[in-house]
């Protein structure tokens, strides 16, 4: 049998583009690390995902040296957190559920790429070695709203990173002469322990106090203020752990002027 020059040119033609459109779909599959859903992560139930052991509470988690997990929710159109934070030379693995609809879950320029089904929990993991800001979408049509489903990622350098919480419960009145106090509470979120100053700052006074915390624990601080060396009038004050900060406003008034009222 004869086949002419051009026959088999565009022969060969042919069987180098099914080559490589078979290359391309079989990279695009793989080798970015695209995911369809399976059972590794396990399952869920959608209508329990408020009360659940792992999206309870959604956020980063430290496991000890460089390992990390965040904890995420889909959901029409956002997801929850929507910024997430981790330092750099860090081994993330994250572990997303959808609360309604099927979304994706997409960490532009790396290998996080796969369906967020309702019912089932996604994992991947990732190492950032380098800062840097990495644009959260969803890839999977899940509605109106769909185009604005989005979120942020964060690598911050490692000496820039902590999981510590600050809150406070403070007085906002208290009579001239009684005693009233400004209380915190500081909670750790890494494995390692947390060495640390808390600082209040009211009116021209000051109170220091030296803060030693286990991994994942918290410390209950009191600072005890002198309203007499206030003097009467309105005082703001500042409580400050590291990087975190809260504020408020202290009234001291006379006894004709009003009692003590706590927030």
């Amino acid at each position: 049998m004869n086949i002419h020059k051009y026959e088999k040119a565009w022969l060969v033609a042919a069987m180098v583009l099914i080559v490589g459109f078979i290359a391309t779909i079989t990279y695009g599959a793989v080798g970015p690390g695209i995911a369809m859903i399976d059972d590794d992560a396990g399952s869920i139930d959608p209508n329990e995902i408020s009360d659940h052991e792992r999206f309870g509470e959604t956020g980063v988690e430290h496991l000890g040296g460089n390992e990390y997990e965040v904890d995420v929710v889909a959901q029409a159109w956002s997801y929850s957190p929507s910024e997430i934070e981790v330092p750099a030379g860090s081994e993330v693995t994250f572990y997303v559920t959808s609360r309604d609809v099927t979304h994706s879950f997409t960490v532009v320029g790396t290998n996080v790429n796969t369906m967020v089904v309702p019912g089932q929990i996604s994992e991947m993991t990732v190492k950032f070695d380098e800062p840097g800001e990495y644009g959260i979408l969803c890839n999977e049509y899940c509605g109106q709203g769909h185009h604005t489903m989005e979120g942020l990622l964060t690598v911050v350098p490692e000496d820039e990173f902590d999981l510590t919480e600050l809150s406070t419960d403070a007085p906002r009145e208290v009579e001239a002469g009684n005693e009233t106090t400004i209380n915190a509470t500081v909670n750790n979120g890494m494995q390692d322990g947390l060495e640390t100053t808390a600082t209040l700052e009211i009116g021209e006074q000051q109170y220091e106090r030296d803060v030693t915390i286990d991994g994942e624990g918290s410390a209950e601080l009191t600072f005890d203020v002198d309203t007499d060396a206030l003097g009467a009038g309105e005082h703001d004050w500042t409580l400050t752990v590291d990087d975190h900060e809260e504020s408020g406003t202290l009234s001291v008034v006379s006894e004709t002027d009003g009692g003590d009222t706590n927030e």
